[in-house]
């Protein structure tokens, strides 16, 4: 209350919840929303006078974090980052727990500095730090195991499917590997088999590194286990085959599509990770600017017509498409999508899952959805000429029709249309908006660093006097890639009677870009220029996604 967070009636009532429950008061302020755990870990970090540290971007030393273990870490919560002064300093939620300090300070022979995290973050961190030993302690178990029985008793069903199913060394194994990935925040496993071993990599942030690698007379038994855990055939592996997996991994709710393809090694298995938990994601952390949400507004407030997001596969165009339909879901509407697959379950939205075997694609689905008496339809993509055709007499007739479609830029997307057949007099009176979109590394902050850009750097940007730009450098913070974490760039283009006109007498992408450009359209080299010179990704990100304009 001395912090002016709460008011004396609320402190009361946490009081008498504390005497019940018999937790601290500040996990009954936190639980019952009246401060959130950053503002307590503030406020603790004040009255203790200790440090306050954000786990997410400070350096974290991996060897000492390991210095004792995940077990001690999650007992008590706390996680040690680095040594200072001869002391250790360690992140913990509850710096009053003076069991946790002298059982870390026992372990380690060090006196203890203790510093003030969220819990969700010391939770999050400990993940991070200690997943990798998991799968690597994993990997010894099945070696041992491997040296008592023969590879082909190791790897038959019936020893994957035993009864101490979940303490068999392949099934740890398998389940290490999707653990890591999910505290890396990766959005793909790769498990690839080749002549003497097989690789484990994690695309994170868009981009594959390798973290283990099993030797390849143990893979059999991983991948088996990874077979009966997504419904494959564990006996066909001369074809390509898919699956699905389902877990609930502490407290979240994960999906994950499977895929196997046949190589010359061995059955390579790429795993999806879809987080199917509550969809939270805003027009703010997807990296919109304030002129690009005006426009998008105008957008989004069409009571019918065609609105496209566009861009390569993996820019995130779903989740945007996604946090547009957040915004018009309301009781008066009827929304309906036809996906493929469902990413995310939205609540008071009707979701269709594309079944090509059943004969539910997304053209028939969209025909039965129009008899569905929707008010707003989304298409997860408009892959041909019949979807294309049905989409745009959906929105000519009322409808608000949300969909994705594969170019390089927002102008490319109505030019796209017309290639697919549809007429450039209907394309122009049928859409309203495109957004291109493309995601780009963010600088890790723990360690980025700022520097003078050179000639060609300037070239590149296109300014005519020096300016200060950051490069990434590695810690462990960003797992040594000097990245951490993605945003979005975009173009949005509304369209305007100027725009129709061109799109009508079959004017050029160039041609519907140079209105555009006109009419106050920010390109995705601009957008992306803006964020180097801020600092938020780096000018070879810059590179790698957008193409400076002539």
């Amino acid at each position: 209350m001395a912090a002016g967070k709460i008011s004396l009636a609320q402190l009361n009532r946490a009081l008498e919840t504390q005497r019940k429950t018999k937790k601290r008061i500040g996990e009954v302020l936190v639980d019952e929303g009246l401060i959130t755990e950053s503002e307590m870990a503030d406020v603790l970090a004040q009255q203790l006078s200790l440090e306050r540290v954000d786990l997410d971007n400070i350096f974290v030393d991996q060897e000492v974090a390991r210095s004792i273990t995940k077990e001690v870490a999650q007992k008590h919560n706390v996680i040690p980052i680095f040594i200072r002064d001869g002391k250790l300093v360690v992140a913990m939620s509850d710096p009053l727990n003076m069991f946790a300090i002298d059982d870390v300070s026992f372990i380690t022979q060090k006196r203890i500095q203790p510093a003030v995290a969220t819990k969700l973050q010391v939770a999050r961190a400990i993940e991070v730090y200690y997943s990798k030993e998991a799968t690597d302690k994993a990997i010894e178990d099945l070696k041992r195991e491997f040296t008592h029985v023969t590879t082909t008793e190791a790897v038959r069903p019936e020893a994957v499917m035993s009864e101490d199913v979940q303490t068999a060394p392949a099934v740890r194994l398998s389940n290490s590997i999707i653990n890591q990935a999910i505290a890396t925040g990766a959005s793909d496993i790769h498990i690839e088999p080749f002549e003497t071993y097989v690789a484990v990599r994690y695309r994170v942030d868009g981009v594959l590194f390798e973290s283990n690698r099993i030797p390849q007379n143990l893979y059999s038994a991983v991948s088996t286990r990874i077979k009966i855990m997504a419904g494959m055939n564990i006996a066909e592996k001369r074809v390509p085959q898919d699956g699905r997996i389902e877990m609930d991994i502490k407290g979240r709710s994960y999906d994950f599509r499977v895929s196997s393809l046949p190589t010359i090694f061995g059955e390579k298995i790429v795993i999806r990770v879809l987080d199917r938990t509550t969809f939270n994601f805003t027009r703010e952390k997807l990296g919109f600017t304030e002129h690009e949400n005006k426009i998008m507004d105008k957008i989004i407030k069409m009571p019918h017509g065609i609105v496209l997001l566009t861009g390569p596969t993996g820019s995130g165009k779903t989740t945007t498409l996604y946090a547009l339909l957040n915004e018009v879901n309301h009781p008066d509407k009827n929304i309906v999508t036809v996906e493929d697959p469902v990413e995310y379950m939205l609540a008071g939205i009707n979701q269709v899952q594309v079944n090509v075997k059943a004969g539910l694609t997304f053209a028939s689905g969209l025909r039965s959805i129009l008899r569905q008496d929707p008010d707003i339809i989304m298409i997860g993509e408009i892959r041909d000429e019949e979807t294309a055709q049905i989409a745009v007499r959906a929105a000519i007739t009322g409808h608000l029709v949300l969909s994705t479609l594969h170019t390089n830029d927002a102008p490319g997307a109505i030019t796209r249309l017309v290639d697919m057949g549809v007429e450039p007099y209907l394309a122009s009176d049928a859409m309203v908006g495109v957004i291109a979109q493309r995601l780009v590394r963010r600088l890790c902050p723990a360690c980025r660093k700022p520097v003078e850009a050179d000639e060609n750097e300037m070239m590149i940007l296109q300014v005519d006097k020096p300016v200060t730009i950051y490069k990434s450098q590695g810690c462990p913070t960003c797992q040594s890639t000097g990245y951490r974490g993605r945003t979005a760039i975009h173009e949005v283009m509304l369209l305007e009677k100027e725009h129709r006109n061109v799109i009508t007498h079959g004017g050029s992408a160039e041609d519907i870009r140079d209105v555009a450009v006109k009419k106050g359209m920010v390109d995705l080299f601009e957008s992306c220029k803006g964020l180097v010179l801020n600092g938020v990704t780096s000018i070879q990100e810059m590179v790698k996604t957008v193409y400076a304009r002539d």
